[in-house]
């Protein structure tokens, strides 16, 4: 069987499929158009984010019957279309899943404690020690959208800080020791951390919006480690200016390219950005929040198991 890897990722994942008697070809640069015109070679496709894989693509791919995503979710991918083909779709969000919690919570800590701030007022000869008093996690609501395999890493995380742990989902019955499931309206009146682990979909585009966030009962700090356009960044600036948002951590950003590995689709930076970049109380970090060295081998080994199943 012959597999088209469209994206560099650990050697491992190429080596083991190779021992498994795959012939990989590698492809890294060709354009969407290229691709498509040799698809109907392969049996499978490996990838992560550098285009997307649509129903022209998919009527091309004659003999697939894989589609491996290293990654956590699959918006890249038609997947009505290649499961009605009988197409195989494979992801990996368990490989990168404690990279994730564990970035969140880093960047939660980081906010509450002023550290990113104070760090740059001593560098400055500042020594501000009433004026920079941090908050504890202990006793805090924290609240989690989004209660699968991202957001239960995360709940995990927080089970030592003695905090309270709540959770809201679309599916029912997905609580665990770890988090207990509320409505979204509990939610909003509980809590005093929100963080989001959704997938991207038309029904999470722009959730956090004025309306959602005017919605909870208590000014928040806010965590996205889960994709931008979850996220409404006029609102969440307001917000964040009015005091409503404490404080946010994000990770990723509404004005990402649908590949992720650049920021703007133009050139001009949004208003929007340039007022989120000026707040103090706001911690940014370039989509990094699954990119560990770590997470970089147990993607790729998760996607070489999943693979040897299904084959």
């Amino acid at each position: 069987m012959k597999i088209l890897h469209l994206d560099s990722n650990h050697p491992l994942l190429i080596e083991q499929l190779r021992q498994a008697g795959f012939e990989n070809h590698e492809d890294y640069s060709s354009s969407k158009e290229n691709v498509e015109k040799i698809i109907a070679d392969y049996d499978g496709i490996v990838i992560r984010s550098r285009f997307k894989i649509d129903q022209e693509f998919l009527n091309a791919a004659k003999k697939l019957k894989f589609i491996a995503r290293v990654g956590a979710g699959m918006e890249n991918i038609d997947c009505d279309v290649a499961e009605t083909m009988g197409i195989k779709l494979i992801a990996a969000p368990e490989g990168n899943r404690t990279a994730v919690a564990e970035h969140a919570l880093a960047m939660l800590l980081n906010l509450m404690n002023r550290i990113k701030h104070v760090d740059i007022e001593v560098r400055n000869g500042i020594w501000n020690r009433e004026e920079n008093r941090g908050f504890e996690l202990e006793g805090k609501t924290v609240g989690i959208i989004g209660y699968g395999v991202m957001g239960k890493a995360f709940a995990k995380r927080l089970s030592g800080f003695d905090c309270s742990v709540i959770c809201y989902d679309i599916k029912p019955n997905v609580g665990d020791k770890n988090a207990t499931q509320v409505t979204l309206n509990e939610l909003q009146n509980q809590t005093d951390i929100l963080s989001l682990h959704t997938p991207q979909t038309k029904d999470t585009f722009h959730l956090i919006n004025k309306e959602m966030i005017d919605g909870f009962a208590k000014p928040f700090w806010f965590i996205n480690t889960a994709r931008g356009t979850s996220v409404h960044t006029e609102d969440l600036v307001s917000a964040i200016y009015s005091g409503k948002i404490v404080g946010a951590g994000l990770d990723v950003l509404e004005y990402e390219k649908s590949s992720f590995e650049n920021m703007f689709s133009g050139n001009e930076m949004p208003k929007a950005f340039q007022q989120l970049i000026q707040a103090e109380n706001v911690l940014l970090s370039p989509h990094i929040a699954g990119w560990t060295i770590e997470s970089k081998e147990k993607l790729a080994q998760i996607i070489v198991n999943k693979i040897l199943e299904i084959i």
